[in-house]
């Protein structure tokens, strides 16, 4: 239930365009305050046309008529909305939502996702199964109905239907009434019939209205269609048929017997309802009949109806809506008297707030509520952003203070800062010296070093020759020599880093900074002679060979993953050999 001090109920009818503001009374009751009617003529009608003119209407409306209210409730036109009643089997609860999901998927004539749609669970009947109202609109229908809320001021609470707000203002007006009544609005494009009997309610619309009755005159005096609907509303009526002697204007007799012919077409529907009401359903005969709607004003409807249904005229009623409605003083109750009976939508629009009603539907679909969120929440945002404002603002104007007491502190810095930098760059240059000379100590310190690297190196290869030369084959000791013919250093650029924990670690690192050499002996290439033992075993020259590579790989100055052997070559008297040996420790040039 939702609650408002003051709200509007419009009712956008095929051709007419209803509007009311009401309000809570003392007692919590409904009290209007004032109403508006608003034709829409045959633009109402048609699709390309209809909405600017509701707009229009509905603006000239607001402001005419001085409503104060922006909250609204609105009733969707009966032409647009799907309505049917559905009976589900007795099952548990939990699972009813599931099956009326199924329910709508195969009633409703347009896919799921194009439409809103609602249920109500009107009771049980007495088999146990569920009788349920189901009701669906095109979701671009219902965003239209917000567009033309908001382009009025307005804000929409709700959506409702034709169907649930009449039975909810029947219900409201008439509680006490027994046996089983009727009730048939008579619009411009659809007619609903209403059953009331008990606590059960069942509803039925039905494609024929008013504007039937004005389409076939004009097409018949070929009048256009406003004319026709003029001339219909100050001349027409039901023409009673059989005796009774037609009227003297023929156009007038014209409109009688089109209004007769459409009158008997819908009351053909009204009955095959009554049958089906009374056979499938469990419902009795309906013992009164209340007639709502602009066209139920006609003069002798009432009488077509009783007559046709084989009711009493006692029997036969015009609906008011306000029966139980609290009315302004100041309105005219002559007035509201005449159309009242057209009326019953807004009331039922109204009840919703005031009242837990026995229908109580909403078909708001989720983009316009999210829109409706968005717009309740721009207040907010708007204070939100103004606040923001005025804290950057402040912000800026605090910021702005600072920097200017930055920028003194800043000057009196400066003019202690200029000896002090004066001082570090005679500093820095000191600096530089320091770290110039360091860099040349640790060259020589490292030359110095080295100048013992040769003789060591020269003097471990010859210790690796001789005990090849003693080398035992087998049982024969090989009495040779090797001698070296060439000692070759390979210079290379330095591009290794010295070994962790080598205690030359500092000086190699002085070395090769800037301004230092970057050429250094990375290895040596040996070439050997030794005497030919080929006589002695074909193979001996190929083995001692090896032997001199594998002694040189055990030697401490050699990296012996780098010691390679490399071309043999053999003369009479003597075999030559060659070996490449990397250093462990490359020699800086």
């Amino acid at each position: 239930m939702l609650n408002s001090k003051s709200f509007l109920a419009v009712d956008f009818g095929a051709t007419n365009l209803k509007v009311a503001e009401f309000e809570l009374n003392e007692t919590g009751g409904l009290l209007l305050r004032q109403y508006g009617f608003r034709s829409l003529g045959q633009e109402g009608t048609q699709e390309t046309a209809r909405e600017q003119a509701i707009r229009k209407g509905l603006q000239d409306l607001l402001a005419q008529n001085g409503f104060r209210s922006r909250l609204v409730n609105v009733c969707a036109p009966g032409f647009n909305t799907f309505s049917k009643f559905v009976k589900l089997p007795p099952v548990d609860t939990s699972k009813v939502t599931q099956i009326i999901q199924y329910e709508a998927q195969q009633n409703v004539p347009f896919p799921l996702e194009e439409v809103v749609w609602d249920y109500q669970i009107l009771g049980a009947a007495p088999s146990g199964e569920l009788e349920v109202l189901l009701v669906a609109i095109k979701t671009e229908v219902v965003e239209g109905l917000f567009r033309l809320s908001e382009s009025a001021g307005l804000r929409t609470q709700l959506v409702d239907v034709s169907t649930a707000a009449l039975c909810n203002a029947f219900r409201y007006n008439y509680p006490d009434l027994e046996g089983c009544s009727m009730l048939l609005d008579i619009g411009a494009k659809t007619s609903n019939l209403l059953f009331f009997e008990g606590t059960n309610v069942y509803s039925r619309g039905i494609n024929i209205g008013a504007n039937a009755i004005t389409q076939d005159f004009a097409r018949e005096t070929r009048l256009s269609f406003d004319e026709a609907e003029h001339m219909k509303i100050e001349q027409g009526f039901v023409s009673l048929g059989g005796a009774y002697e037609e009227p003297d204007n023929p156009q007038q007799a014209a409109i009688s017997k089109i209004a007769r012919q459409v009158m008997t077409r819908l009351h053909i529907q009204v009955n095959q309802t009554v049958q089906f009401y009374t056979k499938q359903q469990g419902g009795t005969a309906p013992q009164r009949l209340f007639l709502a709607g602009g066209a139920s004003l006609m003069p002798y409807t009432a009488e077509f109806f009783s007559e046709k249904l084989n009711l009493t005229p006692e029997s036969v009623e015009y609906f008011n809506p306000f029966r139980n409605v609290q009315l302004d003083p100041e309105l005219n109750r002559e007035e509201l008297a005449k159309v009242a009976h057209g009326l019953g939508e807004v009331v039922g629009l109204g009840l919703r707030n005031v009242a837990h009603c026995p229908v109580e539907l909403n078909l708001m679909p989720k983009s316009s509520l999210k829109r409706q969120e968005f717009n309740q929440k721009k207040p907010f945002l708007i204070a939100a952003v103004f606040c923001l404002i005025t804290i950057i603002f402040a912000f800026g104007y605090f910021n702005d203070k600072v920097a200017k007491e930055k920028d003194k502190a800043l000057e009196t810095l400066k003019g202690k800062l200029q000896p002090l930098e004066a001082s570090g760059q005679a500093l820095d240059r000191s600096m530089r010296d320091l770290k110039q000379t360091e860099e040349e100590a640790a060259q020589y310190a490292m030359w110095m070093e080295e100048r013992f690297y040769w003789a060591g190196l020269l003097s471990q290869l010859r210790q690796v020759l001789q005990s090849v030369e003693a080398k035992k084959e087998g049982d024969l000791k090989v009495k040779t020599g090797f001698w070296v013919e060439s000692f070759i250093p390979v210079i290379c650029d330095a591009t290794n880093a010295p070994a962790a924990g080598d205690a030359r670690k500092g000086m190699r690192a002085a070395a090769g900074r800037p301004g230092a050499s970057t050429k250094e002996i990375c290895s040596v290439t040996l070439k050997c002679r030794g005497k030919n033992l080929k006589d002695a075993n074909p193979a001996a020259n190929g083995d001692a060979a090896y032997s001199v590579q594998e002694a040189l790989k055990k030697a401490e100055y050699f990296d012996p993953a780098g010691v390679a052997l490399g071309t043999l070559s053999e003369e009479e008297l003597t075999f030559l050999f060659e070996l490449t040996c990397k250093l462990k420790r490359p020699i800086k040039l």
